[in-house]
C-alpha cells in the first residue's frame, strides 16, 4: 500500500512523532570536546656552573682631592684656574682684592713703629737712671720702676711687631696657590664673588695614586674584606684589558639616602683609566663563578600568586603540574633557582601561558633538526651534483 492511501489521522500522528524527536534532539547536550594535546619544549633540569659574577658601576677618583680656599675673606678679583686644567705646585689659582689687606698691613707697621719709639725712649731713660743710681741720686725703688717701664715698652714693641707680621701674612693669603701638581676638578667661586675664610674656591685632584669608588648593597658588604682583589674594567669599547686592584677602604656606615656602603679600591695610577671615568668593578670576594646551580631560561617562568612557578612534566601520564620555585639571582639571561626543583625534572620552557594543570602535552621536535645519528648529506648532493 502506498503512503497516499494513509488516512489523515495516521499522517498527522507521524508528523507529531517526527516533531517530538526533533525537539528532543535539540535539547540534548553536545558531546564534550577533548582538550588538545599541546606540543611544548622541555628542558631536563641539571646543575650547571655559574658564569657571571656581580659587577658594580664605579668612578675613578684621585686618592687626594683638595678643596682649596683663601685663608682670609674678601672679594674674588681674578680666577686663573679653569675646569680640567693641569696645574703645578705653587701655581696661582685665584686672587682676592688686596686693598683692605694692604691698609691693615700699613696700620700694623705704623703701630710697630710707634711701639719702637716708646721702647727706645724707655731704654734711654733707663740708661740715665742707671747712672743716677750709681751715684746714689735715686732710690732703688725708682730704679725698679724705670726697669719695669722699659720691659713694658719692649713687650709692646714685640707685640706690635708680631701683629705686623700677621697682617703681612694675611696680605699674602690673598693669593691662592696650588699645594701640589694635579688637575682642577671643580670651580666653586667666580670673580666678583665675596667669600669667607675657608670657603672652597677650587678643587684639585692631586697627581698620584688613584681609587675606584663604588657602592655595595648592605647584604654584601660583610663579604668585602680589606686587601681582597677587585677586577676593574673600563666602560667604553676601547677600555682594554681589565686591571687588578685591592680594597683599600670600606665605609663604616651606610649612605643615609641609598643605604649602600662605599668601597674604595686602590689601583696603579699608570694603568688606571682617566680621572672621573666610569668603570665596572668585580670583587673577587663576591664572585661565585663555577658554583653548580640550577638555571632556567626566563621563558620557563610564570607568575603564580605572589611568587614564581614552572610547569613540570609527569613522564608517566605526559601531563603537567604547577611547581612553585624561588629565584635567587640572574646569571646572564637565565634565572638561578634557589629552591623548588631537583636535577632530573623536566620543565616546560615554551608555551607556559597556554597550559593548565593536568593537561596532556607532547614533546616538541623541530622537523628541520637533523635526526640523531644521521650522517650529513654529501657535498655533491647538497649542491645538486657535479657538472
Amino acid at each position: 500500500m502506498s503512503c497516499f492511501s494513509c488516512t489523515p489521522a495516521r499522517h498527522g500522528a507521524a508528523l507529531g512523532l517526527f516533531a517530538l524527536a526533533a525537539v528532543l534532539a535539540g535539547c540534548s547536550r553536545p558531546p564534550a570536546q577533548e582538550e588538545p594535546v599541546r606540543a611544548v619544549k622541555l628542558l631536563t633540569v641539571a646543575a650547571t656552573p655559574l658564569v657571571s659574577a656581580p659587577e658594580y658601576a664605579g668612578e675613578v677618583r684621585a686618592r687626594v682631592e683638595s678643596r682649596l680656599g683663601f685663608r682670609v675673606g674678601g672679594k674674588v678679583l681674578r680666577r686663573q684656574a679653569e675646569l680640567g686644567q693641569r696645574v703645578r705646585a705653587g701655581q696661582v689659582l685665584a686672587e682676592l682684592d688686596p686693598r683692605d689687606l694692604r691698609l691693615s698691613v700699613e696700620a700694623a707697621q705704623a703701630q710697630a713703629a710707634a711701639a719702637r719709639t716708646q721702647r727706645d725712649l724707655a731704654e734711654a731713660d733707663l740708661a740715665r737712671y742707671r747712672e743716677l743710681r750709681a751715684r746714689n741720686f735715686i732710690s732703688a725703688a725708682e730704679m725698679e720702676r724705670r726697669e719695669a717701664s722699659f720691659k713694658s715698652a719692649q713687650a709692646q714693641f714685640d707685640q706690635a711687631r708680631a701683629q705686623a707680621g700677621v697682617q703681612g701674612n694675611q696680605a699674602a693669603y690673598a693669593v691662592l696657590a696650588a699645594d701640589a701638581a694635579g688637575v682642577v676638578t671643580g670651580v666653586d667661586a667666580e670673580p666678583g664673588q665675596v667669600v669667607a675664610a675657608g670657603t672652597p674656591v677650587v678643587r684639585v685632584a692631586v697627581d698620584g695614586p688613584r681609587d675606584v669608588v663604588f657602592a655595595v648593597p648592605e647584604d654584601r658588604v660583610a663579604l668585602v674584606r680589606l686587601g681582597s682583589t677587585v677586577s676593574v674594567r673600563g666602560w667604553g669599547a676601547d677600555a682594554g684589558q681589565p686591571i687588578e686592584g685591592r680594597v683599600r677602604e670600606v665605609a663604616a656606615s651606610a649612605d643615609p639616602v641609598t643605604r649602600t656602603y662605599t668601597v674604595k679600591v686602590a689601583v696603579d695610577a699608570a694603568d688606571a683609566p682617566a680621572l672621573g671615568a666610569t668603570v665596572y668593578a668585580r670583587p673577587s670576594a663576591l664572585s661565585q663563578a663555577g658554583t653548580p646551580v640550577i638555571k632556567l631560561p626566563t621563558s620557563a617562568l610564570r607568575q603564580e600568586g605572589q611568587g614564581s612557578a614552572v610547569w613540570v612534566l609527569d613522564p608517566a601520564s605526559m601531563t603537567v603540574r604547577s611547581q612553585p620555585v624561588q629565584i635567587a639571582t640572574a646569571d646572564g639571561n637565565e634565572a638561578v633557582i634557589a629552591s623548588g626543583l631537583a636535577p632530573g625534572m623536566q620543565v616546560v620552557t615554551a608555551g607556559v601561558h597556554v597550559l593548565a594543570p593536568g593537561q596532556k602535552v607532547s614533546a616538541y621536535r623541530d622537523r628541520y633538526a637533523p635526526a640523531a645519528g644521521a650522517a650529513p648529506a654529501p657535498a655533491a648532493a647538497a649542491s645538486g651534483g657535479a657538472r
